[in-house]
């Protein structure tokens, strides 16, 4: 098909300049990451949903791949996974917006049985949550008669309610050693089971599933990251491959990668990692260079601000589980929470 020789250029949003002078404040936040002819598409579902957030008395808990205009311009509570699901354990909202994947939402649902939880898009999945199922968990069970099932939060409600307790990225360490056994089976990643196995004298029995972010980062990626940045600074998440994780200067979780810029300042960092979050991270620290090698979640991405603005105005999409598989899934999640960190 020709192109037209003038083709048609869409005109941004009008917004009226009182929620422009409101926005103002926010748009401070995350002018070095958004460009000012991108904040009018923003600043209106910003400020909607800050008055949508009052009047049904709603919380916003949103994981760091969230895109800045969402992490910085409308959520109350931000973090990875662990720091979410301790907040969400301890909110006073009635109403809880989960803004990173489904089971994240889930998890927030366990803990807060009598609140409304909703996901703004529930096609908002992951790669590892979908690698494995509860039958699965059954059958590994079966294999491997009385080894405790350490079951990563990127899972179902009904893998978890098949765990005997749950995990994140930042604390897995801490938990396998927290039962004091020789051997544990650690689900599904296949990476992070192998790199905290090198951390730990405990025998890990991994699955196959892996983040289909992290899984497409490579050695020959770092090398090229280096040779084009001197004196850059590597953090990568523990679900890479543990060829990336030897070649990096730093491992840890999303919280963990965040600490460590704050903490060290490094002139000069790459966070391996979804890129949102080096966005994130960049909006707070203007004055430090962050080099972007960018592979985007596309299940975070399905979160939008016009997707939670409905969210909020029509009540949707709620979460919820059947008291059979939450009953089990939340012992599951109580009893990581109750390991103190390391």
């Amino acid at each position: 098909m020709p192109v037209p020789a003038n083709p048609v250029v869409s005109a941004p949003p009008v917004v009226p300049a009182d929620i422009l002078a409101r926005m103002a404040p926010i748009y401070e936040r995350v002018r070095t990451v958004i460009p000012p002819v991108e904040w009018p598409a923003f600043a209106g579902d910003i400020d909607a949903i800050l008055a949508l957030k009052r009047e049904r008395n709603a919380v916003i808990l949103a994981h760091n791949y969230q895109t800045p205009e969402i992490f910085h311009g409308v959520a109350d509570i931000v973090g990875d996974s662990l720091a979410l699901a301790r907040e969400a354990a301890r909110t006073d909202a009635e109403v809880i917006v989960l803004c990173g994947v489904h089971f994240m939402a889930e998890t927030a649902k366990l803990l807060n049985p009598g609140k409304t939880v909703l996901i703004p898009d529930l096609r908002a999945g992951c790669s590892l949550s979908a690698s494995i199922t509860g039958a699965d968990v059954r059958l590994l069970r079966q294999r491997y008669p009385g080894v405790p099932v350490v079951t990563y939060v990127n899972t179902s409600a009904e893998v978890k309610a098949e765990s005997d307790i749950c995990c994140t990225s930042g604390n897995a360490r801490a938990i396998i050693e927290s039962l004091g056994v020789p051997r544990v089976i650690m689900l599904p990643d296949e990476y992070l089971a192998r790199n905290i196995a090198a951390q730990t004298k405990v025998e890990i029995i991994a699955w196959h599933g892996r983040c289909e972010v992290h899984e497409r980062f490579s050695t020959r990626d770092i090398e090229r990251l280096r040779a084009a940045h001197p004196g850059v600074i590597v953090l990568a998440h523990p679900e890479c491959s543990p060829e990336v994780v030897a070649a990096a200067d730093f491992v840890g979780s999303t919280q963990g990668m965040n600490d460590y810029v704050v903490q060290k300042r490094p002139p000069r960092v790459v966070l391996i990692t979804e890129c949102s979050m080096s966005d994130n991270v960049a909006a707070q620290h203007p004055d430090l260079e962050f080099v972007r090698p960018c592979n985007l979640c596309p299940h975070m991405k399905r979160i939008t601000l016009p997707r939670i603005r409905r969210a909020l105005e029509s009540m949707t999409h709620a979460i919820e589980i059947d008291e059979a598989i939450a009953a089990p899934a939340r012992r599951a999640v109580e009893r990581m929470l109750e390991v103190k960190p390391r």
